[in-house]
C-alpha cells in the first residue's frame, strides 16, 4: 500500500538526535513517507547548540513548493522554523495546500506545531519576532501544538488550536476546545540520553495522525512510542552530553504493531 506522507518543516542537527534527522528517522519506524524543508542549518552536539544559520526566505518557499506541489502531504509537522519569515511563509502555504489522495480525501493537511523556543540544554531557538509570529500567523491554523511547560506559558491559549502539554513527567495533557482536558499517561524514564525527545515526540504524533488515527489516539500511541524509544536509549553510551533518543528498534516488531492506546 502507498504511505501517507509527512512533511516535516525544521532545521538540521549534525548529531542525528533532533531535528529533520529525528523527525524522518520517526517517520520512517512509523511506516509513513517523509517530507523535509530545511529551515536552518544548525551547529550542535549532545552539549548544546553553537551556531544556527538560517535558510533564505525564497529557498525556505521553494522547497515548500516543491514538496507540497507535488506530494499528497497529510500532515506538516513543524519544529524549529528560525525566522519569522519562514513561519508566516508556512503558515500562507498551509491555507493553499490540499490534500488530493489518500484516507483523508481532498481538505487542507493536517498541522501539528512543535514549538521549538529553546532547546534541553538551555540554548534560544527562537527570538520574540519568532513566537509573536507563531501566535498570529501559525497557532491559529494547527490542528496541534505540542509545546512544554515553558513553552506553554510563552505562547498562551485562545488561538483555537488543541494542546497537548508535554514534559518529563507523567501525565501528558491534551486540551481540546470545548472538551474537558485529557490525561495522557506515560512510562517516566530515568535517563540523561533525551537529545531530540521532542522532535521525535511530536514527528510520532504527526505519523499516527497521517495514518488515520483520533488526536486522543495518536497521542496515546505518540507517548507510548517515545517512553519505548528513551528506554532504549537510557543504555547507550554516546555523546559527552546529552545523548540522543533512539531511533532504532531492539524488537523486529515493526512500531505500529502491539502498540494500546
Amino acid at each position: 500500500m502507498t504511505p501517507p506522507v509527512v512533511l516535516a518543516v525544521a532545521a538540521t542537527d549534525p548529531g542525528g538526535g533532533a531535528g529533520l534527522a529525528a523527525d524522518l528517522a520517526t517517520f520512517a519506524a512509523l511506516g509513513v513517507h517523509g517530507g523535509c524543508v530545511v529551515t536552518a542549518i544548525t551547529v550542535q552536539d549532545t552539549r548544546g547548540v553553537h551556531g544556527i544559520h538560517p535558510v533564505p526566505a525564497d529557498v525556505v518557499a521553494a522547497q515548500l513548493d516543491a514538496v507540497l506541489g507535488d506530494l499528497p502531504v497529510a500532515v506538516i509537522k513543524t519544529g524549529m522554523l528560525a525566522t519569522p519569515e519562514a513561519v508566516r511563509l508556512l503558515a500562507e502555504r498551509v491555507v493553499l495546500a490540499r490534500v488530493t489522495s489518500g484516507s483523508r480525501g481532498q481538505g487542507r493537511p493536517l498541522l501539528v506545531v512543535d514549538p521549538v523556543l529553546r532547546a534541553t540544554t538551555g540554548a534560544t531557538l527562537a527570538d520574540a519576532a519568532v513566537v509573536a509570529a507563531y501566535r498570529e500567523h501559525l497557532l491559529p491554523l494547527a490542528t496541534v501544538v505540542t509545546p512544554n511547560a515553558d513553552e506553554d506559558a510563552v505562547l498562551g491559549r485562545g488561538h483555537g488550536a488543541a494542546v497537548l502539554r508535554t514534559g518529563s513527567g507523567a501525565p501528558d495533557v491534551l486540551h481540546r476546545p470545548g472538551r474537558e482536558p485529557l490525561d495522557i499517561p506515560h512510562a517516566r524514564v530515568a535517563t540523561t540520553n533525551d537529545h531530540g525527545t521532542g522532535c521525535t515526540h511530536a514527528s510520532a504524533l504527526a505519523a499516527y495522525l497521517a495514518l488515520g488515527h483520533d488526536l486522543a489516539t495518536a497521542a496515546h500511541r505518540a507517548a507510548d512510542f517515545t517512553s519505548r524509544r528513551l528506554a532504549t536509549s537510557s543504555t547507550w553510551d554516546l555523546g559527552r552530553g546529552r545523548g540522543p533518543i533512539a531511533h532504532i528498534s531492539t524488537s523486529s516488531m515493526t512500531e505500529t504493531e502491539g502498540v494500546t492506546a
